[in-house]
């Protein structure tokens, strides 16, 4: 058992104004693992306080010494990947090998803007005209849970490196302590990082309508997304979201096949379908509908599901909500008349003594889908991956481009051209050809429903930013 009983305010660790707690649970195993304070509106009102008053003097600390802190946070983050790594698998359930991976990726946010600072125009003179790029200000953060480690290290840095103050609402409880540990560790000046644990409907409303916050950077469901942009109407407050997605990937009648099939599942199966870019409309030429079916049945049935903690590919769900909601997914899908190819509702058979009673969800495959059926139109957040059958490469664009969602596409073919070519016609945020996987400093939101802004790299930096015009400079 481990509890986390307190906020992080002001460079301490303080007590809640309230003594509400909630129950934190393995998803692996079903068991309580810890208890979690839930904080309060109070709680915000003194974090943004705080922020408020560190934010003058750390919007005027150089670049270097940014640079500088930036590095010694990636060093420590780097020091505590195996720390981390068990926190993400405690939290959520995340096979601990890709937890590792997902825990170097949220240093390499930290290095990454560290190294990129220095030749940053923070200002730039155009005629008798100086453009100034200064920090916008306090800023909540509300990162989801799915990717912990790199999700809140993807707000932190850039809002540090813009000069920004902050207050955290964390996605999970276990890795966000970790990471909190970090930051003061490497001596964030008092005020500058604030971390308020609860609930979303607590923390998160107040931080989205709080006055003296001046952007929310927001990621998780388009629903809650919405809320987000509504509370902080009212203050007319900047507000960056990265949101739901339902990713179409158009495998060309000229792809490698064998690639192309595994490469699709194990992007939607990876993380337990808890991936907002995962490709989940996978689109295939009907000439050739068999033939991919084999190969995709062949790779899904290949997937070890279990203990996070041994040598398996997928973990459970994060938590009995989600379980449940994958569940009526895919019985929503047979109702719907889709083929089940593998898969299908319940618990994967197999499960060890020590994972009885855990969140595991069986890799699921549906082929003769419609791109008008539930499973083709909603984001599930978990392990189903739709089939759709398509008779040409117009059709197949369309397809994919009959979505609310924008968020990312997925090309694979043998004619470079061709792939570019469909790449290009795909409305999406972020477009991977044949296998590529993300870039971590390259611009990744949505278009249409799937958010507004950009995260990661220099173009994640900018949301931070304020735009100022000095006229008449001599």
């Amino acid at each position: 058992m481990r509890d986390i009983l307190n906020h992080y305010i002001d460079g301490d660790w303080v007590a809640s104004t309230g003594e509400g707690m909630q129950d934190i649970v393995d998803p692996s195993t079903g068991h309580v693992s810890g208890r979690l304070i839930l904080g309060t509106a109070e709680d915000v009102e003194r974090a943004v306080a705080a922020a408020r008053r560190a934010f003058p003097g750390y919007a005027r600390v150089g670049v270097q010494d940014r640079v500088a802190l930036l590095h010694r946070i990636a060093d420590l983050h780097e020091a505590r990947v195996e720390d981390m790594a068990q926190a993400v698998t405690a939290d959520i359930g995340m096979p601990i090998a890709f937890a590792r991976m997902t825990v170097a990726a949220g240093a390499g946010q930290f290095r990454s803007l560290a190294k990129a600072l220095p030749d940053y125009h923070f200002a730039l003179d155009q005629g008798g005209t100086r453009i100034v790029r200064e920090p916008i200000g306090v800023a909540g953060l509300i990162p989801p849970w799915n990717y912990p480690a790199l999700q809140s290290a993807e707000k932190i840095a850039p809002a540090l490196a813009a000069g920004c103050t902050m207050i955290l609402k964390p996605g999970t409880p276990f890795t966000n302590q970790v990471l909190a540990e970090i930051l003061h560790e490497a001596g964030v000046p008092r005020g500058v990082f604030n971390l308020v644990n609860g609930r979303g409907s607590v923390i998160g409303t107040a931080l989205s309508r709080h006055a003296d916050v001046d952007m929310i950077a927001f990621t998780g469901s388009t629903g809650v997304g919405i809320q987000v942009q509504k509370d902080a109407a009212e203050t007319v407050k900047r507000v960056s979201l990265e949101l739901g997605g339902k990713s179409p990937h158009i495998i060309l009648p000229d792809a490698d096949f064998k690639a192309a099939a595994q490469g699709a599942v194990a992007k939607v199966m990876s993380n337990s379908g808890q991936t907002c870019a995962a490709p989940t409309r996978t689109l295939i030429p009907r000439a050739r509908k068999a033939e991919l079916e084999a190969l995709i049945l062949g790779a899904a049935e290949a997937i070890r599901v279990g203990d996070p903690l041994a040598d398996m590919f997928m973990g459970p769900v994060a938590n009995e909500a989600q379980w449940h909601t994958v569940q009526r997914y895919i019985q929503s899908g047979i109702d719907e008349g889709a083929t089940l190819l593998c898969g299908g509702p319940g618990h994967p058979e197999g499960r060890d003594e020590r994972c009885a009673g855990g969140w595991f969800v069986r890799p699921t495959v549906f082929t003769d889908v419609g791109n008008g059926m539930k499973i083709a139109r909603e984001e599930i957040f978990g392990p189903v991956m739709s089939l759709i059958a398509y008779d040409s490469v117009d059709e197949a664009v369309a397809i994919a481009n009959d979505t609310p969602f924008g968020l990312a596409a997925y090309v694979d073919g043998g004619d470079e051209a061709l792939v570019q070519s469909v790449a290009g016609q795909l409305r999406a945020g972020q477009v991977m050809l044949n296998g590529a996987n993300p870039d971590l400093q390259a611009p990744f939101g949505g278009y249409k429903q799937s958010g507004n802004g950009r995260i990661w790299g220099l173009a994640g930096l900018e949301e931070y930013l304020e735009t100022k015009a000095m006229v008449g400079i001599r």
